[in-house]
């Protein structure tokens, strides 16, 4: 098994990999253990866990992925944010992770804490950007480097041309690959590729994809991405809403053909966010690989 996203991308096959966010009860770590594990038999590439907005969430997350890291065959990824911590504190976290044999990061600027679109103030002995932190992080070692892409655009970014500079920046600061937030068009993705392409840049854009598994999934998905849920695709699914178990099923159909047509696109890699519970995504996953899932 690869040991970094790098040497992932180098077997010359699209790659597959799952998110977790850390739990905040004693149950929800339960489930998000039982998830790892239903999910480490597919053999992903990697997996990652988020980071709360501000470092909310910092400790736990870097102790679930030393756990990963210790107790798993899993290749772990920490996502690490710029917001609210100083040059200092972030060191102190990138030398925490080397001692735990994680090299293996995503660096992100992150959203203010509490509004996720409020206004966005660097901490006074912090980092500006995202491309600042690649660069502090490659500072500190040989670590393998992922960052956000955005299909659309980033919600703060006025246009699509300030947001492609602006990913731009964090590959020439010495990005490897890039996960993009969700999407559900695949036209939407494949823009973004072109764009980056067109001005020269190779580095490897993982499309980010969560099956919609029921109503809200929609509405928090334009929050969370700022970006408009697909008009026809939205329609299909008001039409079935008051049937749970029919917008699951066509959630699971819509993210698999999303999939199929991403990987029939040449797509380096699928990065599932998995809302940290596994039968979705194994549902999607037997569609696409054909491995049975347990009912």
């Amino acid at each position: 098994m690869a040991r970094s996203v790098r040497d992932a991308f180098s077997e010359g096959k699209p790659t597959f990999s799952f998110e977790f966010f850390p739990p905040r009860t004693a149950a929800d770590d339960r489930l998000l253990w039982t998830t790892i594990r239903e999910l480490e038999s597919l053999r992903p590439d990697f997996v990652s866990v988020t980071y709360g907005a501000g470092g909310a969430t910092r400790d736990h997350t870097i102790e679930i992925t030393e756990h990963i890291a210790s107790d798993t065959t899993l290749l772990p990824v920490a996502h690490l944010t710029a917001v609210g911590h100083s040059i200092a504190e972030l060191r102190g976290i990138i030398g925490r992770l080397a001692d735990a044999g994680i090299s293996n990061i995503l660096a992100l600027r992150g959203d203010p804490p509490g509004d996720p679109m409020g206004e966005w103030l660097a901490h006074p002995q912090g980092l500006q950007y995202a491309s600042d932190l690649v660069e502090l992080i490659r500072s500190h070692g040989d670590f393998t480097v992922g960052v956000a892409a955005f299909p659309y655009k980033h919600p703060r970014s006025e246009t699509v041309e300030q947001d492609t500079e602006r990913f731009l920046r964090k590959c020439r600061a010495g990005a490897d690959y890039a996960i993009t937030q969700m999407f559900f068009d695949p036209e939407a993705y494949l823009r973004l590729r072109d764009r980056v392409a067109s001005a020269g840049c190779t580095v490897p854009i993982i499309a980010g994809l969560m099956p919609v598994t029921n109503m809200g999934i929609i509405s928090r998905s334009e929050q969370f991405t700022g970006a408009p849920f697909p008009t026809e695709l939205a329609a299909r699914f008001q039409a079935i809403a008051d049937d749970p178990k029919a917008v699951r099923a066509l959630g699971i159909e819509q993210t698999s053909m999303l999939a199929q047509r991403l990987l029939d696109e040449g797509v380096p890699g699928i990065h599932f966010y998995t809302l940290n519970r596994s039968k979705a995504t194994r549902e999607v996953w037997n569609n696409l690989i054909g491995t049975p899932v347990a009912r």
